[in-house]
């Protein structure tokens, strides 16, 4: 084989059931795969290691671990098309990071490494699955969290994992204006979640209420405006516990919050920042209502400093690859 063509979702995240961790295991996360933005790669084999398109320093990075972990002596030319835009909320470099693995390790003839393995080797994955599984496999994901005694050295277990309606569409939104702020806390992310306060129990208790007793069911049922109501109420209650990395607020930024309360009175049943923002978003029924709810987003954007309003359908396959 001597190339590979790579196509990868984007995921957004919810949120985390558990951060308490006093029951020996903390995080599970819980998020969606989307079918836009998307990492667009080619490898080829080579005697070098060659980056040509966005994001090269990181792409260098991965490579170079992946070809010390298999203990290869081997090169690429990875040329990198398009990628999910990088440290805002989802996943450009798990999905960069397992793009070359996948493709590197078919070129190189590697078949006996499963992708959480590959994911492990290559540093992702081992606090939130979510861009693990939806690389995998796309749609809704609930991973279990890693063991307290663990954390960096396993992949947190599957638990849910089902077919996104075809009916939903995601309105996405990624103002300008706090970038620069999102880009300083993901510059100290280890530091802060290494030095995490725990999450009240009575907390970790009812985000794990609503993920089991609301989200998933109402999620099986169809029933979008009690799935969009659940999921607004669990991401905004974990917010909470983030507000002191978030200027004592809920969401990461006024402009984030504000998004979110237009998206929900003009009839969206739920609106959620990922991660740590800036990007928010909404899941709507049908294409029609995407389209209203983002013209109005738009126009939102235009009176506080600019950004990029989107919407797609989910993702259900997970990462589409050719070979030749």
């Amino acid at each position: 084989m001597k190339e590979v063509r790579l196509s990868i979702p984007a995921h957004l995240h919810a949120g985390n059931p558990d951060l308490t961790g006093d029951l020996g295991r903390i995080y599970g996360t819980l998020g969606f795969t989307i079918d836009s933005p998307r990492t667009l790669i080619t490898v080829r084999k080579s005697n070098g290691i060659e980056i040509k398109g966005e994001d090269q320093e990181n792409a260098k990075k991965y490579a170079r671990s992946f070809f010390e972990k298999f203990n290869i002596n081997g090169g690429a030319e990875i040329i990198i098309e398009n990628s999910i835009p990088k440290h805002l909320g989802m996943g450009s470099q798990t999905a960069l990071a397992l793009g070359i693995g996948t493709a590197l390790s078919k070129i190189y003839g590697i078949d006996n490494v499963s992708l959480e393995e590959m994911a492990l080797k290559l540093g992702r994955g081992t606090v939130t699955a979510l861009g693990t599984y939806g690389f995998k496999l796309g749609g809704l994901i609930l991973d279990g969290g890693f063991r307290t005694d663990m954390k960096g050295k396993m992949i947190p277990p599957l638990i849910f994992r089902k077919d996104i309606p075809e009916n939903w569409f995601f309105v996405v939104c990624i103002p300008k204006s706090p970038i620069p702020k999102i880009l300083d806390i993901k510059y100290n992310e280890d530091e802060v979640l290494n030095n995490l306060k725990p999450m009240k129990k009575e907390i970790s208790a009812e985000l794990s209420r609503l993920v089991l007793m609301q989200i998933l069911p109402s999620f099986l049922e169809g029933d979008l405006i009690t799935f969009g109501k659940a999921l607004t109420k669990f991401n905004s209650r974990l917010g909470g516990f983030w507000s002191d990395f978030q200027e004592d607020a809920i969401y990461c930024d006024p402009i984030v919050e504000n998004g979110i309360k237009l998206m929900l009175e003009k009839g969206a049943p739920s609106a959620c920042q990922t991660c740590w923002g800036p990007t928010f978003y909404s899941i709507v029924d049908g294409e029609k209502k995407a389209n209203m709810i983002q013209d109005e987003l738009r126009q939102y954007m235009l009176n506080v400093g600019g950004g990029d309003v989107f919407y797609t359908k989910s993702n259900n396959r997970g990462a589409s690859a050719s070979y030749s």
